[in-house]
């Protein structure tokens, strides 16, 4: 008998959590959630590669399907996340936003110009549309991403960031009222965390 395989310490499957709130309003919410601490050490990670990158853009409109995105544009996408939830760090946390995310968040506004363009097809006649070769999808992308980003942490939506506050969930959300959870899987686990440690504290030996 073959002995039995470990557990992976890594797991790339989706986790079934809904968007955290802000997330369906802000895709730079969404972006900086796409990799997800879970219970046991586990990890889900939306971008690992790039088949699942382009999904993640496809399905929110910000890329069109069979793009056909490489590592390297994956790897930007992630890059470009963790500078995201740094500066969303800072920022519910009130600290001084970190120089190199700045950069890289104002690179990133930089890489696709910001007016449609005129087109003509038969189909539509004369249309604005945003051009997508081959070679600009991921910047045109990153460009939306970041603009993004800027809007929330400088908009009226800055002051409810704030981070999950459910161990070990790392999501970031925007607070409504006293809600300090980025869903109701880690409601319950944060207050049957509380009852847990109320107990332990009144019973010594526990």
């Amino acid at each position: 008998m073959s002995p039995a395989t470990p557990a992976p310490v890594e797991e790339s499957a989706a986790p079934a959590l809904p968007p955290a709130p802000g997330a369906a309003q802000h895709p730079a919410l969404d972006l900086a959630n796409s990799a997800i601490a879970l219970p046991g050490g586990q990890r889900a990670e939306l971008l690992d590669t790039p088949a699942a990158a382009e999904r993640w853009l496809v399905e929110r409109g910000l890329a069109p399907a069979g793009a056909g995105l490489r590592e390297t544009c994956a790897g930007r996408l992630r890059s470009l996340r963790e500078h995201l939830r740094a500066l969303l760090a800072s920022r519910a946390e009130g600290r001084p936003a970190p120089a190199d995310a700045l950069a890289a968040v104002n690179e990133a506004l930089s890489l696709a110009p910001a007016a449609s363009l005129l087109h003509w097809s038969p189909e539509r006649g004369l249309h604005r549309a945003s051009a997508h070769p081959a070679t600009q999808i991921v910047e045109h992308a990153l460009a939306v991403l970041a603009a993004d980003a800027a809007d929330l942490l400088t908009g009226p939506d800055a002051d409810r960031l704030t981070a999950c506050g459910s161990a070990p969930c790392n999501r970031y959300l925007l607070r409504h009222g006293r809600r300090h959870w980025c869903s109701t899987r880690c409601g319950d686990r944060a207050r049957a965390a509380r009852a847990y440690a109320r107990r332990t504290g009144r019973t010594e030996g526990d």
